[in-house]
């Protein structure tokens, strides 16, 4: 089904989230969109919502098989604004967002699907889940000079930290259970990031309910949506695997000619596996097992 803008999708496609969970992807430029939707479909996503300029064009059969929405993404409020749109029409349902070219794991996710994830963290009585993005990166960017290849992908395996995230309405004391996460190309390379884009923490999956906001900070209006782990233990967590900040760097003319690589001392292959994200303490299992 295709919808020539948001308006017209939020009036006739309540249907896509009869069942979830649901995907929402939005298309910044045209850099592997159709794996995006693929590998989001594998991972067990019964709906796919997907927010692409027009010009994009996708094979009939993907086509069909998901719901397609007119909508140029020019800008972080362009996402925002969506996504706050379909919470609206969307009560109840689990739902994801990300862009193209990215890619969701979480703890066994060869072996489980997103819905048995989302199954376990409701009995947790959780609502939402925090995502780390962990930046890949072409290793070689003569061959790749968009920084963007899925058989040639390296990450980071050490440089995330984490900050106490301030509560300015409560003289700025940590808020509890919350922290802002940084690391990879956005560490790396800050002075080509403005500031408030170096955090690396999304609250990328999240129950719709309503009066729910999704805010600028890829956080929410409800604070526990924003945590990490429920009061008495450790909570699933997960990543997302993303080339979104290579290619910034690489397409921006203020810093593509400063990077002529970004592979450093702590590059490593990524392999594509929920393991190694784990054993690198890029996600936590919690107590699924």
């Amino acid at each position: 089904m295709r919808y020539t803008s948001l308006a017209q999708f939020i009036d006739r496609g309540k249907a896509a989230f009869a069942k979830g969970p649901v995907a929402l992807i939005f298309v910044e430029d045209l850099v592997e969109v159709e794996s995006a939707i693929r590998y989001h479909q594998l991972t067990g996503f019964r709906g796919i919502v997907l927010f692409a300029p027009r010009e994009l064009d996708l094979t009939h059969s993907l086509e069909q098989e998901i719901h397609r929405v007119d909508y140029p993404v020019l800008h972080v409020g362009d996402v925002q604004k969506a996504v706050n749109a379909v919470i609206d029409i969307a009560e109840g349902t689990w739902l994801y967002y990300c862009y193209n070219a990215e890619y969701l794991f979480f703890p066994f996710c060869e072996t489980r699907n997103v819905n048995e994830l989302l199954v376990f963290h409701t009995e947790e009585r959780r609502s939402a889940m925090l995502a780390y993005v962990v930046d890949l990166y072409a290793g070689d960017l003569k061959r790749y000079p968009d920084a963007v290849s899925l058989d040639h992908a390296w990450l980071d395996k050490s440089g995330y930290y984490a900050l106490g995230r301030p509560d300015p309405e409560n003289n700025n004391y940590p808020k509890e259970r919350q922290l802002d996460f940084f690391g990879g190309l956005r560490w790396r390379f800050e002075e080509h990031v403005p500031k408030d884009r170096r955090k690396i923490d999304r609250i990328a999956l999240f129950k719709a309910r309503p009066d729910l906001v999704l805010r600028a900070d890829h956080t929410f209006n409800d604070e526990e949506y924003n945590t990490y782990a429920c009061p008495w233990h450790n909570n699933l967590t997960a990543a997302i695997v993303s080339f979104r900040t290579a290619k910034a760097l690489k397409s921006n003319a203020g810093s593509t000619f400063d990077i002529p690589t970004f592979k450093w001392h702590n590059s490593v292959p990524f392999d594509w596996t929920s393991q190694q994200l784990l054993d690198l303490g890029l996600m936590e299992p919690g107590q699924w097992f």
